[in-house]
């Protein structure tokens, strides 16, 4: 499916397998419950684990984050590769984004498409990897399993001949600035 397509799908509540600035992803709209659900049926996955939020600006992490360290903006402002944060607490996303102790992990995508996706639907989407659970990530569109591609509701069907980078480094921020680094 074409760009165009694959955001009415979102806003129809549906799931997409799409490029991200990392991995191949399956998304959806991040305040949609029912639509995060579905991702969480196909990719067999445990509803204790959450989903990576992408996001188009800080002006949008603002509006879904109520209260997150300084140190946030300056780990954002000079990331060379992608970075997800989490962050303690969030609010108008779905339940299952999140993760047990409420916390959320956001990145701030430069990906054009990514964004084009974000800002048509005006809203953050999910980005977890297009993989069953406790299977690796897949790399490259053929690496993903049929059981993902078949099950999702369209394939944004751009790059898929291009290999894709590894998964972003992710970082937990206290609200007291304390720093923990969970993947490199």
């Amino acid at each position: 499916m074409n760009i165009e397509q694959t955001i009415e799908i979102l806003k129809n509540g549906g799931t997409i397998l799409y490029p991200t600035d990392t991995i191949w992803g399956i998304g959806c709209d991040a305040t949609n419950e029912a639509a995060c659900q579905k991702i969480l049926d196909l990719k067999n996955r445990p509803t204790d684990k959450s989903f990576i939020v992408l996001m188009d600006s800080i002006a949008m992490l603002e509006k879904y984050v109520p209260e997150f360290n300084e140190i946030c903006y300056e780990l954002l402002e000079i990331a060379e590769n992608p970075l997800t944060l989490i962050y303690p607490s969030a609010k108008g996303l779905a339940p299952s984004v999140l993760a047990k102790d409420g916390s959320v992990g956001i990145r701030i995508t430069k990906d054009p498409t990514c964004l084009k996706l974000i800002r048509s639907l005006k809203k953050p989407i999910v980005s977890t990897s297009a993989n069953l659970s406790g299977t690796p990530s897949p790399t490259a569109f053929d690496a993903i399993d049929t059981k993902i591609k078949k099950g999702v509701n369209a394939v944004l069907e751009l790059r898929l001949e291009e290999k894709m980078s590894n998964p972003s480094q992710i970082i937990r921020i206290a609200l007291d600035g304390t720093i923990e680094i969970l993947r490199k």
